[in-house]
Formats: C-alpha cells, sequence, structure tokens
C-alpha cells in the first residue's frame, strides 16, 4: 500500500454485543438474516414434488404450500397473468430441463414469504450443485440504453424460437409494478446456455421501481446471483452466497439502489474473474451512446471473501477485485465494509483517472478490511496512486484495517444464526 495512506484502525471490541446504530454494513437492532436464511443448503431435505408447472400461465394461479411443485422447462406467466405463492411453499427446477420461471411483460408475481416461513426455490437433484436448473426472470417496460427492441433469449439454458416473444422487456416508464418478491431463497440456480453463457438465478430486466424486492437470498448459483439491466429497482436485504459468477450485476442504463446487503464469496467455489458489484453500462457495444448510462447506489454493503489462507487465494489469483465499474457509469457506495479482496476496485481501461472521472465513482465512509492494494485501473493494472489517493482524502471518512473476520463481525460462527453487523463498538484511528 503506498506510503501516503497512513491511517491503520484499532478495534476495540467490548463485547458480543452490537451497537444498534452502528454506522458501516449490515444494520439492524436485531440480525436480519437469522430464521429465514439458509447456509447449508445442502443439508435440508423435501418431500417428492405433487404437481407440476409446465407451459404457459395465462391466467391468475396461487401455489400452495401443501403442496410441492416441480418446474419443468421454461415456463412463462404472460396474457397479464398474476402468479401467487403462498409462505414456505417449495418450487423444484428441474434439472434435466434446466427449469426457468419468467414473468413476461406485464405479467406479475406475488412471492411473499416470511421470516419463519420463507418461499424456497431449489434444485430436484438429489446431490444439488449451481446450475442445476435455469433461474427466475422478470421482465417489465422500463427504461434502457440498448439499441431497438431488447429480448433476454440469451439468458435462458435452452429455449424454443416460439418463445422468444415472451423474453421481450423495456420501455419508457420507470414506475411498473412486477410484484413482490420477499423472504425468498433461489438455490442452485444460474444454468449454462448451449453456447456456454451462463443464466442468472434472478434476472430483472427493465423492471419498474413500484416492484418490491426485499430479504431474497440466492445461494450457489453458477453465473451471477442478481443481474439488473435497465429499469429502475431498490432492492433491500438481498443475500448472494458463494455465487461462482457475479453477486450483483448491473448494467444497460438501470437506476437502481442496493441497501443493506450482503455478498459471501469463497476462492473454491467462485471463478476468478467473478466480483462482488459489476456496474457497467454496456457489454456487446449495442447502447445508445446518447442515453444515460447505468447508475448504482450502494448503502451498508458488507463484501466478504473468505478462506483459510486469505494471503495465498489472492496471490494465487482465486480472489481478485471486489467492485469492478465499467466506462459512462455512475456508481457511489457508502457506509459499507469491504473485506478479503486483492483489490477493491478496478476500473475499466477506457476511464480516465482525472477528478470529472472520480467523481462519478464515490466511496464514503467505507471501511477496508485486509487488502493487498485499493484502487486499480484494468489499463495498468496496478495500484494507482492517484486514486488511491482521491479515495484516502478524510473527507470521504475512509477507513483501513487488518482484522480477522471473527474479530470483526458479532457472530459467524454459529451456522444456526450467522450474523454479519459489525461488533465495533469504537474505531481508533492512529498514524502507520
Amino acid at each position: 500500500m503506498k506510503n501516503f495512506i497512513k491511517v491503520m484502525i484499532v478495534l476495540l471490541v467490548a463485547s458480543n454485543s452490537i451497537n444498534a446504530q452502528q454506522e458501516r454494513g449490515l444494520t439492524g437492532d436485531d440480525n436480519w438474516l437469522n430464521l429465514w436464511t439458509e447456509f447449508r443448503p445442502d443439508t435440508v431435505d423435501y418431500n417428492e414434488n405433487t404437481e407440476i408447472l409446465t407451459g404457459n400461465i395465462t391466467e391468475d394461479i396461487t401455489l400452495s404450500k401443501d403442496h410441492i411443485y416441480l418446474l419443468m422447462g421454461n415456463v412463462f406467466v404472460t396474457n397479464n397473468a398474476i402468479l401467487s405463492i403462498e409462505p414456505g411453499t417449495v418450487i423444484k427446477g428441474d434439472y434435466k430441463s434446466k427449469a426457468t420461471l419468467t414473468i413476461t411483460k406485464g405479467a406479475g408475481i406475488i412471492a411473499e414469504g416470511t421470516a419463519t416461513d420463507p418461499i424456497i426455490f431449489t434444485s430436484n437433484k438429489s446431490v444439488k450443485k449451481s446450475g442445476d436448473w435455469g433461474g427466475i426472470i422478470i421482465l417489465g417496460d422500463g427504461f434502457t440504453n440498448k439499441v431497438g427492441k431488447s429480448f433476454a433469449a440469451s439468458f435462458y439454458p435452452e429455449i424454443e424460437t416460439s418463445h422468444y416473444g415472451h423474453t421481450n422487456y423495456g420501455g419508457e416508464s420507470h414506475k411498473s409494478n412486477s410484484g413482490y418478491l420477499s423472504f425468498v431463497r433461489i438455490e442452485y440456480a444460474g444454468g449454462k446456455t448451449k453456447n456456454s453463457n451462463k443464466t442468472n438465478a434472478l434476472l430483472l430486466a427493465g423492471v419498474g421501481e413500484k416492484t418490491t424486492v426485499n430479504n431474497i437470498m440466492v445461494s450457489y448459483s453458477a453465473g451471477n446471483s442478481f443481474s439488473v439491466i435497465g429499469g429502475k429497482v431498490n432492492l433491500d436485504k438481498m443475500v448472494s452466497y458463494r455465487a461462482k459468477d457475479v453477486d450483483y450485476n448491473f448494467n444497460y442504463g438501470t437506476k437502481s439502489n442496493i441497501n443493506n446487503s450482503l455478498a459471501l464469496r469463497s476462492p473454491y467455489v467462485s471463478s476468478g474473474k467473478s466480483k462482488c458489484i459489476r456496474a457497467a453500462s454496456n457489454i456487446d457495444n449495442d447502447v445508445d451512446l446518447s442515453k444515460d448510462g447505468t447508475e448504482v447506489v450502494a448503502t451498508n454493503m458488507t463484501l466478504l471473501a473468505e478462506a483459510d489462507d486469505i494471503d495465498y487465494a489472492i496471490s494465487s489469483g482465486l480472489i481478485r477485485e471486489s467492485v469492478y465499474v465499467g466506462e459512462n457509469t455512475n456508481f457511489k457506495m457508502e457506509r459499507s465494509v469491504i473485506s478479503g479482496f486483492a483489490k477493491a476496485l478496478l476500473l475499466h481501461e477506457k476511464i480516465k483517472i482525472n477528478e470529472a472521472n472520480l467523481s462519478r465513482i464515490q466511496f464514503e465512509n467505507v471501511l477496508f478490511n485486509n487488502f493487498k492494494g485499493n484502487m486499480f485501473s484494468k489499463k495498468n493494472n496496478y495500484n494507482n496512486e492517484d486514486i488511491e489517493k482521491w479515495y484516502a482524502n478524510p473527507d470521504f471518512s475512509n477507513l483501513y484495517s487488518k482484522a480477522s473476520h471473527s474479530i470483526l463481525f458479532v457472530g459467524i460462527n454459529n451456522i444456526e444464526n450467522m450474523d454479519y453487523r459489525l461488533r465495533v463498538n469504537k474505531i481508533l484511528a492512529m498514524n502507520n
């Protein structure tokens, strides 16, 4: 780390209690991860399915917790129909057909579980693994910066030509409502497409801001855990656990806020090029540059890489950057914790390092813990002194530390009640 960063922190831990007003990372007087999350989904057994969901759903339907459902093939909710799912319902994605569930533009989903009775989407294999089934796709008529009509067909493991029209998304409305998702677990999704593209456990494409998305846990996704393209979405209390690809992906002009959310990465599961957050405005140069790019505000995030030997995982290239920001993209992170990565931030190679561009990429009140380096430009791929100096400005109130996760957080060794809130009651700064 460069010499001008002269801040270390001493963590004073009074007890296992937490200050209810803890500023950085996950917040809450109580541990909101309790009860509804599951960090060992492979140990949970469900009964055999009693009902099958397949084909198109063209009228309102309610799934009952009295049944276990098998999702087969590409299931589309169409014709402005509403799919309602009772708390406690279990839906298994078929691994042979790489099943997907799609809420088409104009249709909706009401999947509101509870902390004691979450809704579960999981694999139907006896021995489950990442990518067993395709995932959930929700399509709306929100703004995108893509050229022409937008179709999500490339996000399916397999799709028939006759279904292609059902994958249309995007429009000019930011206020549309595709439904409600709350207290939902999505496990072992993200199956690969024929051309080796990865699907997402939960894809929100052109979804409007009236859509409610909170308390969602994605575990062991083979692709991105959460992917938001276009639209305007507010995400709250999200959990991404051991994804192979990106935890939170934002692209194609989305205006997204994500708050009070967690990403836990394992170098033995994740692909080497993946990261916790990827914010970009285009991938394939198929966007209208005259339109607004992606804008993401991330608050009270906790982004962690966990390994027995973090230094070895970093030196071996198993852990790389935590956050990637592309060109023509506004990104702000505040009141957050990032720990255990080779780099905190990697910028697209075309982003010139100047005040105008760095003003669009903000880190404020962030605790950077256990880093090999902090801010990098992809063009040179080395610790960039100008970037480091910018974010080390005391006005941003960023802090740097070296502490184990067991010291840093309230309770990460209790698998029955994992608690990733900081247990730091006081932080003292001193010169290095």
